[in-house]
């Protein structure tokens, strides 16, 4: 909804657009559609620096937004969004998410230890190479204490500052009762560290400034690549703030319009809907006759016909017309907020289950810890003078570096040969969870389906040709990224001409210039004309070109996915918010049994439930903001391209290449659950072999930390063995195309 400028200083849109930054500026997230225009963005960037305080802008092109941080004392928000309207380029500021700033802080913070981390690792191997050398040609004491030093002086950024992660993760596992695998990393850095310096400081023994640095840097790395994977997938999340309006104009009792915010409305006022807008709240239609497009966050698959009386959810696009409503809940109260909140108290619930580390860990530690205090309090028995140096020899073999890798190195693997396949990682914990799935629970519509036009019954009038109609509606859609729109794009057609002019209206259509004639393309009250259905029109200033009807198909590659998951024992179900006879059509069409259709969140969130209390691991596969609670709850989700930006969000697997990378990650998974597996044999062998030896004073300090670096090596190795399979073959579309 367009609005004037001069509006954008109530407080109450300030509130919910502006976010306060420490360093007392603001931040501002615009939606500028003029980016499509690559023209566009240089002109944006040298208008938008040169306003006085601007500190930065950040531009992400694919999403049309522009973040800027600015100084709101010595430049309001009107004056910058006057600024984008006179370069061409409308802005809408976006609703801010209080926490959207911390995976970015996170991964800034990530950044920066895993740089320091690396430099200072580094240089504590460039010194210690000087020890190591001296062990075939001696060095004087003078430049062995030197290099002592120097090796500590290296050592204090990497295990001050860089390893504070493990120690904050290490305090809170144990404050929780739930020690993970950062509890005998922690240990392991904090004791090794400390023998280290005690060594440096007397002159003699065997230093690990090396060894513990490049352990550090190691462990960042690869956390600090999930946690990149996050921050980007969660951009897509604070995109879902899109669909629900921070306008809505309110009707008076004359009659008259007036823009305000709709956090202002109240149950009872009455709101005007614009044609090709969304509801600002749930309300109750107080107009003759109503079409609604809900399928964001219903999963129906066509637009809805409603009549006076009937409930609109907020969030709804009118598609015929403009719709009054009498506001019944408010936008903090709507059902799109609940569902939010479902879908935040969902993931909040996951994100307690421990982690499948901590009881091994927990084992590690206490043995660890045990066989240490034994070792000392031996040798302090039988020789005092070789306590220290036993005890060291015991920490550093069975110091947690193959153990702690193990995990780390695995993953870390497995996320690169899965991007390479187009399947994109979120959360690396889900590779576990995905190689032990049995259940899996898909959505119907844009998930196992696609719109797909029927060409040969496109109705055409006036005289104008199918071909030349075909032509015409192609080159509209191919500037539309929507479903509908690509539907239509991807019909051969010959001589296409390109379209000028475009312009993209949300729940209407599209609008350009064609062959030197305005056309549009879109559902029927868009193109003018007064059928009701659900096929597309093509029109022109005059009238109705063309009809292009639609029909819904199962996807090419979702019955190969289906067949492949059911051939390793993972029993697939349908649950869909769309009618039973289409649903039982799908499911019949991909040889799934068991199908529930009219599900709405809740009801789909219940069937996770369901499965996770006997012990089911679900799979979660939606692309509907109707889903968003599922994906958040399931053991492991998965959303394919097109999606809309709430379902991304909480998904732990994207899939922009289609579903057929579903069947390949769960082999993937499984076979690095294999490796991960043999990496943990292979520490805990190191451990039984060499630690005894450790403990009867029979390996020096030194000989331990060759160990404990061959050890480590053996699993990063070990890891690299993973391979992913090939993608199955899709079969043709047109074998399962159906029309629903």
């Amino acid at each position: 909804m367009s609005a004037p400028v001069e509006l954008w200083t109530r407080p109450a849109l300030l509130d919910q657009v502006l976010r306060s930054r420490r360093d007392g500026r603001v931040e501002v997230v615009l939606r500028v559609a003029a980016l499509a225009q690559p023209r566009r963005v240089l002109q944006l960037e040298q208008v938008l620096h040169a306003l006085p305080g601007v500190a930065s802008i950040a531009l992400c092109i694919a999403a049309r937004r522009v973040r800027v941080v600015f100084d709101a004392e010595r430049l309001p928000l009107t004056q910058l969004l006057a600024a984008c309207a006179r370069a061409g380029c409308v802005a809408q500021p976006l609703q801010h998410d209080a926490s959207g700033a911390a995976p970015g802080i996170a991964l800034n913070a990530s950044l920066k230890r895993l740089a320091v981390a690396g430099i200072f690792a580094m240089q504590a191997m460039m010194f210690a190479l000087v020890l190591y050398l001296g062990a075939v040609n001696p060095l004087d004491p003078t430049t062995a204490h030197l290099f002592r030093w120097l090796g500590l002086v290296s050592a204090i950024p990497v295990v001050g500052y860089a390893a504070w992660p493990f120690y904050r993760e290490a305090l809170a596992g144990m404050r929780a009762r739930r020690p993970g695998i950062d509890v005998p990393v922690a240990l392991a850095i904090a004791c090794i560290f400390a023998a280290s310096v005690a060594n440096a400081l007397r002159g003699s023994g065997e230093i690990y400034f090396d060894s513990i640095s490049m352990f550090v840097f190691v462990l960042l790395l690869g956390r600090h690549l999930e946690l990149r994977a996050q921050a980007r997938h969660r951009a897509d999340g604070d995109a879902a703030t899109d669909a629900l309006p921070l306008l809505a104009q309110r009707r008076h009792a004359d009659g008259t319009l007036e823009t305000v915010a709709a956090v202002e409305l109240v149950p009872g006022e009455r709101v005007h809907v614009p044609e090709g807008d969304a509801a600002p709240c749930d309300g109750v239609l107080a107009s003759e006759r109503a079409r609604v497009d809900a399928s964001r966050w219903s999963g129906e698959s066509r637009a809805v016909g409603h009549a006076r009386g009937d409930r609109i959810a907020a969030g709804s696009v009118a598609v015929d017309g403009p719709l009054d409503l009498r506001v019944e809940r408010t936008l903090a109260t709507s059902s799109v907020a609940a569902l939010e909140r479902m879908t935040a108290a969902a993931q909040r619930a996951r994100g307690l289950v421990g982690d499948d580390d901590a009881p091994a860990a927990r084992r590690f530690v206490w043995r660890v810890l045990a066989l240490a205090v034994a070792t000392c309090a031996f040798w302090l028995w039988r020789d005092p003078a070789r306590a220290f140096d036993a005890t060291v020899a015991v920490l550093v073999v069975a110091c947690p570096c193959a153990f702690g890798l193990a995990a780390p190195a695995v993953l870390t693997r497995s996320l690169a040969l899965l991007s390479r396949r187009g399947v994109l990682v979120t959360r690396a914990a889900a590779v576990r969870a995905l190689a032990r799935v049995d259940r899996a629970l898909f959505d119907k519509t844009g998930t196992l389906t696609e719109p797909a036009l029927q060409p040969d019954r496109v109705e055409t009038f006036r005289g104008v040709a199918r071909e030349t109609a075909l032509r015409w509606a192609v080159a509209l859609a191919r500037e539309s990224s929507h479903p509908v729109a690509q539907a239509i794009a991807r019909v051969p057609a010959d001589g296409v001409p390109l379209a000028h002019g475009v312009e993209i209206v949300a729940g209407g259509g599209v609008r350009g210039v064609v062959d030197g004639r305005p056309m549009r393309l879109g559902h029927a009250g868009f193109a003018g004309t007064d059928c009701d259905d659900a096929a597309l029109w093509l029109a022109d200033a005059q009238g109705p070109l063309a009809r292009l009807p639609l029909a819904e198909r199962v996807r090419a590659d979702a019955s190969a996915c289906i067949k492949a998951l059911q051939a390793v024992g993972v029993a697939c179900a349908l649950v869909s918010g769309d009618a039973p006879t289409r649903v039982r059509t799908v499911a019949a069409a991909l040889g799934i049994a068991g199908w529930h259709a009219r599900q709405a969140p809740a009801d789909k969130l219940a069937h996770v439930r369901a499965g996770q209390a006997v012990g089911q691991v679900v799979l979660v596969v939606g692309d509907g903001g109707n889903d968003a609670a599922a994906l958040a709850a399931a053991d492991v989700s998965a959303t394919p391209g097109g999606a809309v930006e709430l379902a991304r969000a909480h998904a732990d697997l994207l899939l922009p290449a289609g579903l057929a990378g579903l069947p390949l990650a769960r082999a993937l998974a499984e076979r690095a659950m294999q490796v991960l597996a043999q990496n943990r044999r292979w520490s805990l062998a190191w451990n039984l072999g060499a630690v005894p030896f450790a403990a009867a004073g029979l390996v020096p300090p030194w000989l331990a930390a060759i160990g404990m670096s061959a050890s480590s090596l053996a699993v990063v190795l070990n890891s690299l063995r993973i391979r992913a399979a090939r993608a199955p073959h899709a079969p043709p579309m047109a074998l399962h195309e159906r029309t629903t």
